[in-house]
């Protein structure tokens, strides 16, 4: 499933003072790819994601999701229920009827995204990288045909941000899920995406392709070694 604009703005007002935060985008995201949305803090990636949502509102130009696809958003916090485990959490605002059919789909899912034996575990006995996982299984339990995920691993530590980079990729080859990803993390572009496209001052500056790279990367490897220095070269110019 993809996810298009045509010439997306979007403006604020600060102190009586427009500004504007996303220009004119023309976008297509990566057909049953990851496409990582990458830039500087402040270039406009969480306003267009939120506009790729719905949350927020454009000033002009459209947002067209194929074949009225289903979106699923993961926000940079877990925002969890703290009254709920973590099947509730996974499954709330569910229909009862759809909630018992998928039943052991949701305990599959909880398998999956390595929190076996904390289906009753509530948020205050969860680490931080262990609500981000329920946040994920709750955006695939809810299958939208297109997630959102907007900066979803910043918070976490090295070693937790990396698990959780493999389960994004684990998720995607299982599921073939539509993925756009925004980080600030070029590294973690080039582990997660096969289409990365590079934000600045609400624009899109340039596109990289790399579909052909296969999963698990070396990002020590000449090619994305090579790539990181030109994306390094386009942020800095």
């Amino acid at each position: 499933m993809k996810v298009k604009t045509l010439n997306l703005s979007k403006s604020f007002i600060v102190d009586n003072k427009k500004i504007d935060v996303i220009k004119n985008i023309n976008f297509e995201s990566d057909e049953n790819g990851i496409t990582i949305i990458l830039g500087k803090s402040g270039c406009g990636k969480t306003t267009f994601l939120r506009l790729l949502s719905g949350l927020e509102k454009s000033d002009s130009g459209d947002v067209i999701i194929e074949n009225n696809a289903k979106i699923s958003i993961v926000f940079q916090e877990p925002r969890l229920m703290p009254w709920l485990n973590v099947f509730d959490n996974i499954t709330f605002g569910m229909d009862k009827k759809i909630k018992k059919d998928k039943n052991d789909d949701i305990y599959k899912l909880i398998d999956m995204i390595g929190l076996n034996g904390f289906y009753k575990a509530y948020p205050s006995q969860l680490s931080l990288g262990m609500m981000q996982r329920v946040s994920i299984a709750r955006a695939l339990a809810n299958d939208g045909d297109i997630i959102l995920m907007d900066e979803p691993f910043a918070s976490l530590d090295y070693f937790t941000r990396e698990t959780l980079q493999n389960e994004i990729i684990n998720i995607y080859k299982l599921n073939k899920k539509s993925i756009i990803f925004v980080t600030h993390s070029i590294d973690e572009a080039l582990i997660l995406g096969s289409k990365i496209i590079i934000f600045e001052k609400g624009l899109i500056k340039k596109e990289y392709d790399l579909s052909k790279i296969e999963y698990r990367r070396n990002i020590l490897s000449d090619e994305l070694i090579n790539i990181k220095k030109d994306i390094l070269n386009s942020i800095k110019n």
